[in-house]
């Protein structure tokens, strides 16, 4: 659905920021800097992009202060201390012109058991299952075919994607966000070795999730064996992410997708943790640690930063001199070669 154009007047009484331009001045849609048009508002933050802030054909372009005199001599500009924030708020904003607000009602197809809770204005989709004892908040949305345990609890406003399941006993919280193929509650993996195989652990903690969580399709959140499995307020998770049995996330921590994290790790508020890492089990992560793309954490982390590495991981600074060393290592090893083979030199060592 196309919405109607909107004017950067109408913009700024929504979002704010400082207009040099014409408040009439109407957009049509958002756009990056290389590919918008004389209808599109485009924003400028990574200052690796300031070349494109010249040539952009956008109506209007989103900067920082920095940036503002440089906008302002090619067109329009709103001028704001974080424009990627701003951006940010702009695609809420627009997406809620675009998308048709969410009908209410239980499908014909639901089955819903007669002792769960449903909050008000509340959709149930096609296919979906709410079992006995679910608790869900006002304005939930639960998309066709997912699943609600028993005695789950949804929080206001929160809205599972179509194909998501979320298992028996566990919480989620208020305008959370879970995309399809999430799997909430699953079994944790735990087993006892035998002479005759493998014994069965049962799981018998859940999983709680805080308010304002979002979850990307495809991710698993195991249940706890004992305890529980929690993610904290305001974590962000991609897709295809393993949160093993009783891993606690702290508030505001976001993990990109294909990362996977072994049972009992705490990782402690603001951390981020790029894609492919990769964390064992049992450690504790302090607050405001950054781990790079592709990191094998093997040991606890107490002091926030940046850490890099596979072999084995250190602190980033560190990591980049020896793998500027690794570079050269046949190199060196080629001068050592040479070094060993040449004919030991007869003369008495200088003092």
């Amino acid at each position: 659905m196309k919405p109607a154009p909107a004017t950067l007047g109408e913009l700024i009484a929504a979002l704010g920021g400082d207009l040099f331009g014409a408040p009439e001045t109407r957009i049509e849609r958002i756009a990056p800097l290389d590919v918008a048009d004389a209808a599109s508002i485009s924003f400028l933050a990574n200052p690796k992009y300031q070349a494109q802030l010249a040539s952009t054909a956008a109506a209007c372009v989103i900067v920082a202060p920095a940036a503002a005199d440089a906008a302002r001599a090619r067109g329009a500009a709103i001028v704001t201390p974080d424009p990627y924030r701003y951006f940010a708020r702009l695609t809420q904003w627009w997406a809620g012109r675009v998308r048709p607000a969410a009908a209410t009602g239980v499908h014909p197809s639901a089955v819903v058991a007669e002792d769960a809770v449903l909050g008000d204005g509340v959709l149930i989709g096609p296919q979906a299952v709410i079992e006995s004892g679910a608790r869900i908040g006002d304005g939930v949305q639960i998309g066709a075919g997912s699943f609600v345990g028993r005695n789950a609890q949804i929080g206001a406003g929160t809205r599972l994607a179509p194909r998501v399941v979320v298992s028996f006993d566990c919480q989620i919280g208020e305008r959370c966000i879970v995309h399809s193929g999430a799997v909430i509650g699953a079994d944790g993996f735990g087993f006892a070795p035998s002479p005759e195989g493998y014994v069965k652990i049962e799981q018998l903690g859940a999983v709680r999730i805080g308010n304002d969580v979002e979850i990307g399709a495809n991710t698993c959140i195991d249940r706890g064996a004992l305890g529980d499995t929690v993610l904290e307020d305001g974590v962000k998770l991609d897709n295809l992410i393993q949160i093993a049995h009783n891993v606690h996330i702290g508030r505001h921590t976001a993990i990109a997708g294909c990362t996977a994290i072994a049972g009992s790790t705490r990782i402690g508020a603001y951390c981020t943790i790029a894609g492919a890492a990769n964390i064992v089990g049992h450690l504790t992560i302090a607050d405001k640690v950054h781990v790079s793309a592709c990191t094998l954490i093997t040991r606890s982390i107490s002091e926030p930063g940046l850490y890099t590495g596979v072999y084995p991981f250190e602190d980033n600074a560190s990591w980049e001199k020896n793998a500027a060393t690794l570079r050269r290592l046949h190199q060196l090893r080629d001068r050592v070669r040479t070094l060993e083979a040449a004919p030991h030199s007869n003369k008495t060592p200088a003092p």
